[in-house]
Formats: structure tokens, C-alpha cells, sequence
């Protein structure tokens, strides 16, 4: 089903189709009703592959895309054809937020984000086929440091640690030590709640646990409509849902499930989820802007049905803590 979700201001006809609310045709300008919002950090930011924010119940505190030798196009070394930026990760207050540049491995900060290094200084001088892709950014609970997931040649994933965020191992280290080969490809890294470990999920549902992070099931070997695409943890840190191209949903330990976009018609791929910060629930987010609701997320607005510059890569909400 097509998705074509409008500004804010504007009032949406809904529809429910396998517990996800669909927002589709515009039918007045007044508020919807019933219609809910939270405190301005409780939202979600979505990110362009040109470095463009988008945000919903979250401070714009600025973006790459501002900067046109941030996040360009590049079609010559790197297939990367819709901008260079790839993972956004919000500061526990959600007033600022960390932007990673998959090219160049480049860390940007804006708001209350504060810098602390990023892999581009590691490979100063290095051939560009020698530099690893970078995948994903996540900062730790204190907000004074975050971790930065990156695939190189070999298909494994290495984790690099920035601030106050300690290394716990990756993939690329049990490969070297155990000659284990991997099925998919990195693709998403999740921190555990007391900062302390972290899951790196790969492309077929491997999920893989370091530090204080624990197992608690995965996709691997399992057959999939779509490739896993993200991974997002549950509040409490004793559990996680992998989330797949197609928008299919999978819940593991704590972590519930509240409906998916498997086997519906979407305009565009899943490119990640994120749990609801004030509440039960989550959201996904699809490329083309599109925005899908479950289990109590409320509905704070999409870019589905508006020109995008770039296609949106990620979708990031700040952490809460568990009381």
C-alpha cells in the first residue's frame, strides 16, 4: 500500500492494515484527531544521503547538507551514487546529534553532539580502496563518546571507539582469531543500555553479542523476503528487533513485537526502525520518507509523498532510560 504521508499541519486519513497506521490522503487542514505529540526530543530525526535532516518532535540543529563537500554524490570510487552520509545517532538529551560520512569515514556534530575523533584520521594518506566503508554510528550513554561500525575488503565488521566508548570486539576480530567466515555483511550496531557492550547485526540476521550485550536469538539461516537492514535495542538492554528491507519485524528477549510491513506494497525499502522514546511502540522508516507506526509510536509526521533531494538512509530517537 502506497504511503503518502503529509506535512505536519496538514490532517491525514488513516487506515489500519496489519496493526500499522497508514497515513494516505490529505482530507482537511485542521489537527487529526485524536492525534498525539510529545515534549520536542521525544521524536525521531530522519537522515538523506545528502546529508539533509528531517525532523519530527526533535531540534534541527543543523545539517551536512548545508555543506556540499560534507556528503556529495560519488560515482567515481565508491558506488554511492545518492550522497555519502549514512547513519545519524542522537545524544541522550536530543538536543544534538552525530552525522557519519560512509565515504570518508568523517564524524559531524551539531547541537550538543560533541566531537571525538572518527576512523577518516586512522587512514590519513591511505588509498581509498584501502579505506573500510562506514556502516553505522552510536553514542554512548553519557553522551561523551560513541562508536563507529565500519566494513573493510574482508566483508567483516570493525568497531571503532571515540571518547568514553571502550572497544568490546567485532567481527573482524573473531574472523582473525577463529578463521570464521560470515554469510551477510554488517549493517547495523546497537549499544547496550549501561554502554558497556553492543550487538553488530550483519545483512542475513546475524546478530553478534560483545561486551555486556547478550544473545538472545537471530535471522541467520533463516529465509528472509528482505535483507536485515538495521537493528534497534530494546529499552531495558535485554533484547533487540532486527528490521528488514521489506519491513518485516523481528523481535528477540525483551523486546516485543507490534506489527511489521511484511507483505504490504511499500514505495520504497525499509532502511531502519527505532523505538518510541516516550512509550511502547516503533517506528519504520522507509527511502522514500515514508513513516510506519506500531504498538503505541504516535504519529509526529513523515517526508513520505514529498520531493526528497536524496533518498533518506537512516532514522535515529534518542535513548531513555529504564525506571
Amino acid at each position: 500500500m502506497m504511503t503518502m504521508s503529509k506535512r505536519r499541519s496538514v490532517r491525514l486519513g488513516t487506515l489500519l492494515v496489519a496493526g500499522a497506521t497508514m497515513f494516505v490522503a490529505p482530507i482537511s487542514t485542521a489537527t487529526p484527531a485524536g492525534a498525539q505529540t510529545g515534549p520536542p526530543t521525544d521524536g525521531f530525526v530522519l537522515l538523506a544521503g545528502d546529508g539533509g535532516i528531517f525532523t519530527h518532535n526533535v531540534p534541527f540543529a543543523g545539517a551536512p547538507a548545508s555543506d556540499p563537500t560534507r556528503c556529495p554524490d560519488n560515482t567515481t570510487d565508491r558506488a554511492k551514487p545518492n550522497g555519502t552520509c549514512v547513519s545519524i545517532a542522537l545524544t541522550p538529551s536530543g538536543m544534538g546529534y552525530w552525522i557519519l560520512n560512509g565515504d570518508t569515514g568523517k564524524v559531524y556534530a551539531y547541537g550538543t553532539a560533541v566531537f571525538h575523533g572518527d576512523p577518516a584520521q586512522q587512514f590519513v594518506g591511505v588509498g581509498r580502496e584501502f579505506v573500510p566503508n562506514g556502516v553505522a554510528i552510536v553514542g554512548t550513554p553519557t553522551a561523551q563518546g560513541y562508536w563507529v561500525l565500519e566494513v573493510g575488503l574482508s566483508g567483516t565488521g570493525s568497531v571503532y571507539h571515540f571518547g568514553d566508548a571502550q572497544s568490546f570486539g567485532d567481527t573482524t576480530t573473531v574472523a582473525q582469531q577463529t578463521h570464521h567466515a560470515f554469510v551477510g555483511v554488517p549493517v547495523g550496531l546497537a549499544a547496550a543500555s549501561d554502554g558497556k557492550g553492543y550487538w553488530e547485526v550483519h545483512s542475513d540476521g546475524g546478530v553478534f553479542a560483545f561486551g555486556s550485550a547478550k544473545f538472545y536469538g537471530s535471522m541467520a539461516g533463516r529465509p528472509l523476503a528482505g535483507r536485515i537492514v538495521g537493528v534497534t535495542a530494546a529499552a531495558d538492554g535485554k533484547g533487540y528487533w532486527l528490521v528488514a528491507a521489506d519491513g518485516g519485524v523481528f523481535a528477540f528477549g525483551s523486546a516485543r513485537f507490534a506489527g511489521s510491513m511484511h507483505g504490504q506494497a511499500l514505495n520504497a525499502p525499509v532502511i531502519g526502525m527505532v523505538r518510541n522514546p516516550k512509550g511502547p511502540g516503533y517506528w519504520l522508516a522507509a527511502g522514500d520518507g515514508g513513516i510506519f507506526g506500531f504498538g503505541g509510536a504516535p504519529w509526529i509526521g513523515s517526508e513520505g509523498g514529498f520531493q526528497l533531494h536524496r533518498p533518506i538512509v537512516a532514522i535515529a530517537a534518542k535513548r531513555t532510560a529504564v525506571t
